[in-house]
């Protein structure tokens, strides 16, 4: 039956907008899938996928020649470690020893860049990020070049120290190129966390008779935690896995475990191995990097981080 308004006129009934607020909750719920599924395919593409292709050739047997077989051979992990946990412990030894010298090196350097660059800040960071504008491998290169027993700097050492003083193919030298090489990567994040601290909390410590070192060790450290975490996230990984400057700058001794994975796929085409040593060197990297986060203190660092 028809609704009649007082002037005679049939009611028009509202309109339906339930139409358009269900199709723009649809939308809300959508989008955010469609923004990450460029990357998702990405991510599928490039590092699920060969993963899953690397994890499969871990447990395989066979040859280049005769073709490999997925025989869910376990023991190729058990006889990796076994030859191969030299070039682990070694590769985690430099890691941790050059990750300690970039934190040493970077805080200050991002200190001075925070608190005292003044309008100069971007400059400096250029010239921070300068080096990166050439390859990687001549970087280290250079390091061999300026390293080299009749070298500008060590050949007149070798005058005072004796013929037998050298630093290419020794321990200092590949631990020196893999600080020089991450060294950026230590600074960037420590800045950021140090430029995002207040400037009315380090006054409020001084009005509170602090001195610089207590106002230091109670307000700046703290906040820059974050940025200390990040970076070592960002470096230890890299460089426990380098196999650049272990080649260029390190001997037979120095052999790092990047050094061995590349061996046993370009040159020995043992694929299996090789992908159990990769395998086993991402397992030691997540566990080393767990325990960091959870004696850091997990939740308040990563929370930071994010914001």
């Amino acid at each position: 039956m028809t609704t009649v308004t007082e002037t005679g006129r049939p009611a028009v009934p509202p309109p339906d907008d339930q139409g358009p607020k269900r199709v723009g909750r649809i939308r809300g719920r959508i989008a955010p899938y469609l923004a990450i599924f460029p990357g998702g395919i990405w991510l599928l593409a490039f590092f699920i996928i060969p993963m899953l292709i690397m994890l499969s050739l871990s447990l395989q047997q066979g040859d280049v020649i005769n073709g490999f077989q997925m025989t869910w051979h376990f023991q190729t992990y058990a006889d990796a470690i076994s030859n191969y946990k030299d070039q682990m412990i070694r590769s985690l030894e430099y890691g941790l020893i050059s990750t300690i010298l970039q934190i040493l090196i970077a805080y200050p350097v991002a200190y001075w860049i925070a608190f005292r660059g003044g309008a100069r800040k971007t400059v400096y960071l250029f010239l921070l990020l300068l080096p990166f504008f050439v390859s990687f491998v001549l970087r280290t290169q250079a390091w061999q070049f300026m390293l080299r027993d009749n070298g500008f700097i060590v050949g007149p050492m070798r005058n005072l120290f004796g013929e037998n003083f050298h630093i290419l193919a020794t321990t200092p030298a590949v631990i020196g190129g893999l600080t020089y090489n991450y060294l950026p990567f230590m600074v960037l994040p420590i800045y950021v966390a140090l430029e995002r601290v207040d400037p009315r909390q380090i006054e409020a410590a001084y009005d509170l008779y602090a001195s610089r070192f207590a106002a230091f060790r109670r307000v700046i450290f703290p906040l820059s935690l974050p940025g200390i975490f990040a970076g070592v996230v960002i470096t230890f990984v890299p460089v426990s896995s380098d196999y650049v400057n272990a080649h260029i700058l390190g001997g037979t001794r120095n052999t790092m475990i990047g050094n061995s994975i590349q061996n046993l796929y370009l040159v020995s085409q043992d694929y299996p191995t090789a992908s159990a040593l990769a395998f086993i060197l991402m397992a030691a990297l997540l566990i080393g990097i767990f325990l960091y986060a959870r004696a850091l203190g997990t939740e308040d660092v990563l929370e930071a981080t994010a914001r």
